[in-house]
């Protein structure tokens, strides 16, 4: 484990472009579950997966989502970024990290001071009507989670809808994330089993070298990754020792 600590310090103190995609499981360690993992959302049965984030299902029958999101709004409110949340932010702080691509939209790049975040999936952060297009923003979102459990506009009664993306719904950012990708000198792979399309496909198409730390099985078949390190995230980054 020593050799592959080297190996990561020396690949980022090397590089002048690093990119970082992070999965589910940077998050996981703070209280937020997976959707694929073994306790996992998908696993669990609480919610219906279809019906919960699929974007027809929403529009016929918001219920579902708007449970999830009323729990998941209760959760998130606590919850503050780990270690490797913060890890990345003094990366970033320090001119070692240029981009977080993430597929989470729980926020806790940001929460923990990193500023260059590109959130494929969205995020709750602001909101629209489906109908009149109004824009909603996060406080206004969460009182009416918590409260009411549901979203409706307050000028037509419409269905106001979180910006966050739906199955069915095209991710944000992809361009953007595919040019730091192909710019990039090192790729660090996060707490992501690259399940998720288009995301899976960012390493295809990185410029330089790919790291994987990720506990779990990795669904990308006849990708070679330089490094691969399945331990715990924070774990792993508490043994780095690039900041001084």
């Amino acid at each position: 484990m020593n050799k592959k600590i080297n190996k990561l310090e020396n690949l980022i103190k090397n590089s002048n472009f690093t990119v970082v995609l992070s999965g589910a499981g940077v998050s996981t360690s703070a209280g937020i579950p997976d959707f694929r993992g073994k306790n996992g959302i998908y696993k669990t049965g609480e919610y219906d997966a279809a019906k919960t984030f699929e974007y027809r299902y929403f529009v016929n029958d918001p219920s579902h989502f708007f449970k999830f999101s009323h729990d998941y709004m209760k959760k998130i409110e606590n919850i503050k970024p780990t270690y490797t949340h913060k890890f990345l932010a003094r990366l970033e702080k320090n001119n070692m990290l240029d981009f977080i691509i993430t597929q989470n939209i729980d926020g806790l790049h940001q929460k923990a001071g990193s500023q260059n975040v590109l959130q494929m999936h969205g995020s709750y952060q602001t909101a629209h009507c489906l109908n009149c297009n109004k824009e909603y923003n996060y406080p206004w979102i969460k009182k009416n989670l918590l409260e009411n459990s549901s979203l409706y506009c307050e000028e037509c009664g419409g269905l106001v809808k979180p910006n966050i993306v739906f199955f069915g719904e095209p991710v944000k950012y992809i361009t953007k994330s595919q040019e730091v990708v192909r710019k990039s000198n090192l790729m660090l792979i996060l707490g992501s089993s690259l399940t998720v399309q288009p995301a899976s496909y960012l390493p295809l198409i990185a410029g330089g070298k790919i790291v994987i730390i990720n506990k779990g099985k990795i669904a990308l078949p006849g990708k070679k990754f330089d490094l691969t390190i399945k331990k715990d995230l924070d774990e792993t980054m508490k043994k780095l020792d690039v900041l001084n």
